[in-house]
């Protein structure tokens, strides 16, 4: 603590940022790390793990992956063939929104719907009507939210929430965006030689936070990728706050995400991670197969808070540093213990110099991703919320779910943020089942349930005690 105070005060007369982050040496340097150049002077380390069966892709194959018609020019034919042939769904829906912040989605299409904290997965709903209100006008009273959630913030202790008044009169739609595509959802094995996961970090973090999910999936076979952001891990840290924008970080994972994809992409975010995963899979939705998104929180643009602790000066910060480490351990993991401790050691995670922290939080603008720009998503995605999370709450997982197309919230009651390093087979389990997943929609004519999910993908439940 007092060397952390001493180097901020310093840091501060000189007007040099303290502790910057540099490329680390890898300690496993031969374990499928690569160090990849997205640009200039501008270098991520990358964990590449392809089996062995699998051929290098050349520049050619990637170049030809953008159409998914079915040739085979990565893998073998028999192996994409048997792969691919999955359920055609139809994804049709009409959003609207009105100049009173209304948002109406009339899905006209097939819909696989989750039930929130329900096992009833799959259900299978051709036309149904979402109207939300947008995140924008949430707080006026001139428009009321059609199905309110209880907000522990918004409701003083022993009150009950008025019910809203009249909801008014919708006029002209200030914008309409009409989608109809079929989509094709097949089970991704690790056998299948045109599957790639990638799995994004978030603020913080690194490549090391996915440590048991990368070796699980690389045993079963499938190929993974997992790159450091910028001024995380061991990727560079240019001193410029530029750097760390949503823009520039997402056109570096689009580099990576451009290098490394197959035909048939699972993309795998955390928190700031999320984000990432929506702009790829909006970018390329023939690529991009399914999504999972753990503690994302809402489906609501993103904007730098103004008042916030990260909006203080980084040598501030550099002091502040041994406080903001306890204060995510405790925020971030249900418990507080050695082995809580020792997880977030060897994931590297909040291990950022205060410059690359604050510039982070500032640059997090991203006015494109609101409700409309997620409820465009024909893909389908499984998301995962860790209950005792007390950065993301519950409602806005929820209300990601109303408005995604195909979405699966699932719900791991002993989990926190870091829920991924905290109940890491649950999870694996979790996401294997969901990339094996495939609709049946035989049952559509009938309007039946789907069970196929329902048996896989339920609620999670903990009961064993965590070590200490």
């Amino acid at each position: 603590m007092l060397t952390s105070i001493t180097e901020g005060i310093l840091c501060c007369l000189t007007g040099k940022a303290a502790s910057l982050v540099l490329p680390l040496e890898s300690s496993e340097p031969s374990d499928g790390f690569e160090f990849v150049e997205v640009k200039p002077g501008r270098v991520l380390r990358v964990r590449h793990i392809i089996p062995e069966r699998q051929p290098v892709v050349t520049e050619d194959q990637i170049a030809s992956k953008g159409k998914m018609d079915g040739d085979d020019d990565d893998g073998s034919p028999e192996d994409y063939n048997n792969s691919n042939t999955g359920s055609s769904v139809h994804c049709k829906r009409k959003i609207t929104v009105f100049r009173n912040g209304q948002l109406v989605i009339e899905n006209l299409g097939d819909v696989l719907h989750s039930e929130i904290l329900q096992c009833q997965d799959g259900d299978l709903e051709p036309c149904s009507t979402v109207e939300v209100e947008l995140a924008d006008y949430k707080e006026m009273p001139s428009s009321p939210d059609p199905n309110p959630v209880p907000h522990p913030v918004l409701s003083p202790l022993g009150e009950q929430k008025p019910a809203p008044p009249p909801r008014r009169r919708r006029r002209k739609p200030k914008r309409t965006v009409q989608i109809d595509s079929k989509r094709v959802i097949s089970s991704c094995k690790g056998t299948h030689s045109d599957v790639a996961l990638f799995f994004v970090h978030g603020v913080g973090g690194s490549l090391d936070i996915w440590g048991s999910q990368l070796d699980f999936f690389s045993r079963l076979g499938y190929e993974v990728i997992a790159p450091d952001l910028a001024g995380h891990g061991a990727s560079t840290a240019p001193h410029i706050a530029a750097a760390y924008t949503f823009y520039a970080l997402a056109e570096d994972l689009r580099a990576i995400f451009k290098r490394y994809a197959r035909k048939r992409n699972i993309l795998i975010g955390h928190s700031y991670g999320v984000s990432f995963c929506t702009f790829l899979a909006h970018e390329y939705p023939d690529l991009v197969h399914k999504v999972v998104m753990i503690n994302g929180g809402g489906p609501t643009a993103l904007e730098p808070s103004l008042c916030s602790i990260f909006q203080l000066p980084s040598c501030v910060l550099h002091c502040l540093s041994p406080c903001l480490a306890w204060s995510f351990l405790k925020a971030g993991f249900a418990r507080q213990g050695a082995k809580e401790k020792q997880l977030l050691k060897q994931g590297n995670a909040f291990n950022v110099s205060p410059f690359v922290l604050r510039a982070m939080m500032s640059g997090q603008y991203w006015p494109e991703g609101d409700e409309v720009y997620h409820a465009e998503l024909t893909v389908p995605i499984l998301l995962v919320h860790g209950m005792c999370d007390k950065f993301v709450p519950m409602d806005e997982d929820q209300r990601m779910a109303e408005i995604l197309l195909f979405a699966f919230l699932k719900v791991i009651e002993e989990g926190s943020h870091m829920v991924m390093m905290e109940c890491p087979d649950t999870v694996n389990t979790l996401l294997h089942e969901f990339f094996l997943w495939e609709p049946d929609m035989s049952r559509k004519d009938s309007s039946k349930t789907d069970t196929a999910l329902s048996d896989s993908l339920h609620i999670l439940k903990i009961n064993k005690p965590m070590d200490k």
